[in-house]
């Protein structure tokens, strides 16, 4: 595969931030190509790149204890039903969010100051009220809760990619099924590296996820963890017993705050719950890390630990299968994603600190609006941002 004539903008990375920056670029009447593989059919016996986004549930909600986190959240969930729209596929529920912790040992009550100074709008309980408005909890005692009924949910992250895959398609997006295996920059313009052959491109957007480094052969001050996540498959009676339950982040000291989801359909006909919440955070320093631990299947026990921690919280839970999923997050030193240009023809759009799926939209747009000129300066990458050198990396 080679373009004869270069396109004017490129998109790396078909994920949840990379489909958003395209679907915004090409909505604007711009050229614009989305580079990146399909979902792997078997993650053992894949040997390309992996994302993130390869499952049905991610928490949504406005609340967010950083005020710049509540800003994405608010400007992206209120572009939901329009994504849904333009691209033909639903991928939000709402089904509320549920903040809760021990009233006595967590931060829980901050949780309510932000959500009165903000206007979003949230209900309060503790004990014998919270136990009676969320019946499946199996205990309250001391607990306080705060209750995001409106914006809040959960959201299809694999679906809302697909969604905005199509409405970038529809308004005129190319989309390239490769992944990228390396870019280089000269004075014209970058050259993307395929395995079919070269992309050539005026600019190009990098959101990359976990291997936006590696790619572009640089550090940007992030690091990549593994993440488990423990998905448990429901029968038709629990499904029906836990029919009004929200998503759920629960307070606590780390590896035992797990977030949790209620029970979600999945492709292959099934309703599963899905919770997460590493106790320890695991490097993934090379891409070689990265592949390798996607092919390992996750953590089993972090699973183990994160069973446990389910059944400590849902009364009487009974399930029939549980899986193991891999998955990754990137983390930096600001708690602010990294956004903005490494170079006159190459900007970046990356670092999600496990927070950017129900942001990404705006993640997105903002990636796109760098790569036409206007950044957030607090938002610009930590190094490299005033560096008039190319671009020349290869992936391993």
């Amino acid at each position: 595969m080679n373009i004869s004539s270069p396109i004017k903008l490129a998109v790396i990375g078909r994920g949840l931030i990379g489909s958003a920056a395209a679907r915004h670029l090409s909505k604007m009447g711009h050229e614009v190509a989305l580079i990146g593989p399909d979902e792997p059919a078997d993650f053992s016996q894949h040997s390309g790149v992996f994302g993130s986004h390869y499952d049905e549930g991610r928490i949504t909600r406005v609340y967010d204890p950083q005020p710049f986190w509540r800003q994405m959240n608010r400007a992206a969930i209120s572009r939901y039903s329009e994504i849904a729209a333009e691209g033909g596929v639903e991928f939000y529920r709402e089904a509320g969010a549920l903040h809760i912790g021990d009233r006595e040992t967590t931060d829980v009550a901050s949780v309510g100051q932000a959500c009165a100074d903000e206007g979003i709008a949230c209900e309060a309980y503790q004990d014998g009220a919270l136990a009676q408005r969320f019946p499946f909890l199996k205990s309250t005692v001391g607990m306080l809760g705060y209750f995001e009924p409106r914006n809040a949910g959960y959201i299809s992250p694999r679906r809302l990619v697909r969604a905005q895959t199509i409405a970038a398609e529809r308004t005129g997006a190319r989309v390239i099924n490769e992944p990228a295996l390396g870019i280089s920059e000269n004075g014209s313009g970058v050259t993307i590296r395929t395995r079919s052959g070269s992309v050539e491109a005026e600019r190009v957007l990098v959101a990359a996820g976990g291997h936006t480094q590696s790619l572009l052969g640089r550090s940007l001050g992030f690091t990549v963890y593994a993440r488990t996540v423990a998905l448990f498959r429901l029968g038709a009676a629990e499904v029906q017993r836990l029919a009004g339950m929200p998503s759920m982040r629960c307070l606590g000291p780390k590896g035992d705050n797990p977030y949790i989801l209620p029970p979600i359909p999945y492709p292959d006909g099934q309703s599963w719950l899905k919770l997460g919440g590493d106790p320890v955070d695991r490097r993934l320093d090379s891409e070689a890390d990265i592949k390798n631990w996607f092919r390992s299947g996750g953590s089993v026990d972090v699973a183990d630990r994160l069973q446990g921690q389910i059944l400590d919280r849902i009364r009487d839970l009974k399930f029939e299968e549980r899986r193991v999923m891999p998955c990754m997050t990137t983390f930096g030193d600001t708690g602010l994603p990294s956004i903005g240009p490494l170079s006159k023809r190459v900007t970046v759009a990356f670092g999600c600190y496990g927070k950017s799926a129900k942001c990404s939209d705006e993640l997105g747009r903002l990636g796109g609006m760098a790569l036409l000129g206007e950044v957030r300066a607090e938002l610009a990458p930590l190094t490299g941002a005033q560096d008039p050198g190319a671009i020349s990396a290869i992936a391993p």
